[in-house]
């Protein structure tokens, strides 16, 4: 019985201790000093060993000026056995609070001298200092711990301190340590540096951290400041210099960089920097010793760049390279990759569809996941669109759907599905599929899904005959079909024959897309900018924004009219899928600098 009520009386104590330090805390959030000192003081009485009631406790003491107070406890604090250093920190603040600095910086610099004694108290110490806003302090205590015991690293606490008091060059060198002392942290000091810099060379941080990455390299020739060199040149937009730094990496470990000269390939085509591209895809095949998957990889984009740079002029020389492809690789389930691509480049290049649906299907008697499944089947579904022959191909992306519940390919799926009945003009079954996909998880899904259901229920309650709307389908297919020249003449026939419908703003959006592909630049502008002056207020106004922004910026090279595009998006369309993009593009040209 005796036991149960010592249990008992412990409880309520420990309930009565956590109420009192919870209401503590509540008073000193709220700034209410007077009553949650009285709860301080009961609490530290209550519980000597608790130094965190005893940092409050003190707080309070100083915001309500009763600094002897808190010397007192400060002073008890350190008169404890074996107190740890940052009490005599506590004590230079309590005078610095009352305007003593030479009394300050006396226990400040008695703090900073018991580093010398245990190099571990280092942490401690300087925490405590950067809590009181003392970064020299801080500063000079991390770099003492660590000079005392090499094995301490506090170089991201220093970064972070240089970057508080604006020294950029100190920060990089702090942040280029941790890569030299451990080369695993580079991907977290990259989202550190990437803060600070820019893509413009020219920019001052830009030339102190090459400056410092050159510098380390002379001193300790690592592979790891090759890739660090590779990397600012990439934010920089300096592929070729990018691909000096790759080449060098993989000449000093061999195949496992193949990934890394991959990689880049990707973001230079990605860039738009497809010459530059194709050398790194030629160094990949030129130089892996094994036909592996990044080798095949390589030898699909390169032949897929030769067509864009020579225009689709080297339909030959292409299909020669996919037949050299197929009698190397042959029909296999890890070279699914070769035959979708080729499939691709007969229905779309070579407009042999048929024989491209033979690839596809020959393909789909090898021993196959569901997912693998699911892509050919795609891409046969595809290619039957592009033939007209819808039904077929609402099939196999109904197969999609069944098999792949849910998952964003079958969402896909669903919308080539709308996408078909659209070009076939069954308007209703493609609005009960649309309906759907507005809450797809993919957010360009959902709004491409939401763009052509607008379409089409806007120009229905219009045109009950659907005239325009037919039209408007005809093109689009036209288009897909790479019948560039009819498609833009059947949407001619939209904007001469329907002025002032509703469909006259995506015929006009529509239009001036093939127009960019024609390179016919000017006339697209024209588009995009009757847009913008006749359709302000309507759903594809931001479209049109975008798509003139991306052109003045990657086409005309006229930045300034391009950040006028993208400001509008920013101040006007807040709600757009552009808005994130556009921002982005925006703070770039200003010159920011972007995560």
């Amino acid at each position: 019985m005796r036991i149960f009520i010592l249990i008992l009386a412990c409880c309520f104590a420990q309930l009565s201790v956590g109420q009192n330090s919870f209401l503590a805390k509540q008073y000193f959030d709220d700034g209410d000093f007077d009553k949650a000192v009285i709860f301080y003081e009961k609490l530290v009485k209550e519980n000597p060993r608790r130094s965190d009631y005893q940092t409050f406790l003190i707080s309070c003491y100083q915001q309500l000026e009763r600094y002897s107070d808190a010397e007192k406890q400060i002073q008890q604090n350190l008169q404890s056995n074996n107190p740890h250093p940052v009490y005599y920190i506590d004590l230079g603040h309590n005078y610095t609070l009352q305007g003593n600095d030479a009394e300050a910086t006396k226990y400040y610099d008695l703090a900073y001298s018991k580093v010398a004694e245990n190099p571990r108290d280092g942490y401690g110490l300087a925490y405590r200092f950067q809590k009181y806003s003392l970064l020299e302090y801080a500063a000079k205590t991390y770099s003492k711990a660590m000079e005392l015991n090499p094995d301490l690293d506090f170089n991201f606490q220093l970064a972070r301190i240089y970057g508080e008091q604006g020294n950029v060059e100190k920060m990089f060198y702090s942040l280029l340590n941790i890569i030299g002392k451990n080369p695993d942290k580079m991907p977290t000091v990259i989202r550190s540096l990437d803060d600070f810099i820019t893509s413009d060379s020219d920019y001052r941080n830009n030339i102190i951290l090459k400056k410092l990455i050159l510098r380390n390299a002379q001193r300790t020739p690592d592979i790891i400041w090759n890739e660090m060199l590779s990397w600012l040149f990439i934010q920089q937009k300096q592929f070729n210099s990018a691909f000096s730094q790759e080449k060098a990496i993989y000449k000093r470990s061999q195949e496992s960089s193949l990934r890394r000269l991959q990689t880049l390939a990707n973001i230079c085509v990605d860039e738009n920097q497809k010459e530059t591209a194709q050398e790194v895809y030629n160094y990949i095949v030129t130089n892996s010793t094994r036909e592996d998957n990044i080798k095949l990889y390589a030898e699909l984009q390169r032949i897929e760049l030769d067509l864009e740079l020579s225009e689709n002029k080297n339909i030959e020389i292409a299909q020669k390279s996919y037949n050299y492809l197929l009698e190397t690789y042959g029909y296999k389930t890890h070279t699914i990759l070769l035959q979708l691509k080729y499939a691709n480049f007969l229905a779309f290049k070579k407009n042999n569809s048929e024989e491209a649906i033979t690839v596809l299907k020959k393909t789909l008697e090898l021993q196959l996941n569901k997912y693998e499944e699911a892509k050919i089947k795609m891409t046969l579904a595809d290619i039957l669109v592009y033939n007209k022959r819808f039904n077929e191909a609402l099939i196999y992306y109904t197969q999609i759907q069944k098999n792949l519940k849910n998952d964003i390919l079958a969402q896909n799926a669903r919308f080539k599905v709308a996408k078909a009945s659209f070009y076939k003009g069954d308007f209703d079954w493609a609005l009960a599929q649309l309906k759907v996909l507005r809450s797809s998880t993919s957010q360009l899904i959902a709004n491409d899904a939401m763009q052509l259901s607008l379409l089409i229920s806007d120009n229905s309650l219009q045109d009950s005959t659907k005239t325009a709307l037919k039209k408007y389908a005809t093109a689009d297919l036209l288009a897909y079909q790479n019948k560039t020249t009819e498609a833009i003449t059947t949407l001619d026939d939209i904007l001469e024959n329907h002025k002032g419908e509703k469909i006259e703003d995506e015929a006009l959006l529509k239009q001036a897309e093939l127009l960019i592909q024609q390179k016919k630049y000017e006339k697209a502008e024209f588009n995009y900018l009757k847009i913008i002056e006749f359709y302000a207020s309507g759903i594809l106004a931001d479209d049109a924004h975008y798509a003139l922004g991306e052109l003045y910026r990657t086409i005309l090279y006229k930045p300034e009219e391009a950040k006028y595009h993208y400001e509008k998006i920013i101040y006007g369309y807040q709600d757009s899928y552009y808005f994130p993009l556009a921002r982005k593009e925006f703070r770039k040209l200003r010159g920011d600098a972007i995560n």
